[in-house]
């Protein structure tokens, strides 16, 4: 048992480190720190996450009490880390509560520049991602505190820890969305391939506000299910135009995609940003814990275009509905690059986990024969290759392939791997063609 002496001054040695680290950094040579921006890696997580809070100059300031923000890194073996957090008050000294390691401390911050304050000494048992939470105590002015970054040292040896380390390439942004994810089908080679056919599932409790279940991927654009509020989700039908841009204005006449035909309630338009193109979206209340089913047609119509068109339904009812029809001039191809994928387009929502269950993945070729996808090849974004952030894994349970991101869970899968879920061939697609419907 450690004595209260041995606390003390265990206590008193981690002031001292981060001390001399403040006043003349690297002057340790026995120790290594770094810096955490909190700007791409702290979240408000209580009393509801997903607020913001953040500064212009990327700081985190607030005056609610209830308000907490955490900061999240991940270390790469057990080790013995000194936290310090950089951080002013503008108009009087004000206290903070810092939890981490399931240790509690408090951290007096007295200048009105920004300075390094010291925390104290945590230790972490294993490998993993490490939640530092900060929230108020008192205060002498109108704010608790603006902190800048949190700053982690360690005389452990070898230790390396993985963060959003700078703002290069907007990663701030991209960090706090999380890595997004992709299963690539293996589909026939020797096939012209028209229909892509899969159900997909959302566990209950994986599908927080900002996540895209996008599960009918093809080389053109992309289908799936979005959560974007609170009260809102969607069904979402895009494809791209050839024409490379951002920004949907710029695009030619002759290559703007064309609506051919729309279902019923289903809102029309462009999007832009990461490429451009033509959108449809239906506002409907699909839940998690149901299943549903979606099926794309990519044809060309013999005039040097293509048509897609895309159908959804609940699984269990046999429904389906028309999402959309477009037409993508300049553009003669069948179905290629079927794909899967699961992101977050919320940055206040990154660090929520989400889930989705891909299951019965089929491809139908030009000859009316269906060919089961039992293989998928996983990947990940540059978010996740360039180890800003490595919540992220995929696999195959049973018949099914998966796919989860954010959170900060422990676990990470491995690019380039391929996943074998087990056949469905007995559920192959039994689908009324003609009477799908067209408009």
């Amino acid at each position: 048992m450690i004595d209260a002496f041995t606390n003390t001054a265990r206590f008193v040695s981690a002031l001292t480190l981060l001390t001399a680290l403040a006043a003349s950094p690297g002057s340790v040579s026995h120790a290594t720190d770094w810096t955490i921006p909190v700007a791409g890696n702290a979240f408000q997580t209580a009393p509801n996450p997903g607020g913001r809070g953040f500064r212009r100059d990327a700081s985190i300031a607030w005056s609610d009490p209830d308000q907490i923000y955490t900061v999240f890194f991940r270390v790469d073996r057990p080790a013995v880390l000194e936290l310090a957090i950089r951080a002013r008050v503008a108009d009087g000294p004000s206290k903070l509560a810092v939890r981490a390691a399931e240790q509690n401390f408090n951290a007096a911050i007295q200048s009105p520049d920004f300075s390094v304050n010291p925390v104290g000494q945590i230790e972490v048992p294993e490998a993993g991602y490490v939640r530092v939470d900060l929230q108020r105590v008192e205060r002498g002015g109108s704010t608790y505190a603006d902190i800048s970054d949190l700053i982690v040292a360690s005389e452990s040896d070898g230790l390396s820890l993985d963060y959003v380390k700078s703002n290069a390439g907007n990663m701030f942004y991209w960090g706090r969305r999380g890595p997004s994810v992709h299963l690539r089908y293996e589909v026939p080679r020797d096939q012209t391939l028209q229909y892509a056919y899969s159900e997909l599932t959302v566990p209950e409790g994986q599908d927080p506000i900002g996540s895209y279940f996008m599960t009918n991927g093809f080389g053109e654009g992309y289908f799936g299910i979005q959560v974007n509020g609170a009260n809102e989700r969607r069904v979402l039908f895009s494809v791209w135009s050839p024409f490379k841009t951002d920004n949907p204005r710029d695009i030619p006449k002759d290559q703007q995609i064309v609506m051919l035909a729309k279902g019923p309630e289903v809102h029309v338009g462009e999007f832009g940003n990461e490429g451009s193109g033509g959108q449809s979206y239906l506002v409907y209340p699909w839940k998690a814990g149901t299943t549903y089913r979606f099926l794309t047609e990519v044809r060309p119509d013999g005039q040097g275009n293509t048509i897609y068109s895309s159908w959804f339904g609940d699984k269990a009812r046999q429904t389906w509905r028309l999402i959309a029809s477009f037409r993508r001039p300049q553009t003669d191809t069948h179905l290629t690059g079927f794909h899967g994928f699961l992101e977050n387009f919320s940055p206040t929502h990154g660090h929520i986990e989400r889930r989705a269950n891909y299951a019965n993945v089929w491809v139908r070729d030009i000859n009316q024969q269906w060919h089961e996808c039992t293989r998928a090849r996983f990947s990940v974004d540059a978010t996740g290759r360039g180890r800003h952030r490595l919540d992220f894994t995929g696999g195959a349970d049973g018949d099914h392939f998966f796919l989860r991101n954010c959170g900060f869970f422990d676990e990470t899968g491995r690019p380039g791997e391929t996943f074998t879920r087990s056949s469905t061939s007995d559920a192959q697609p039994e689908i009324d063609f003609d009477a799908l419907p067209r408009d």
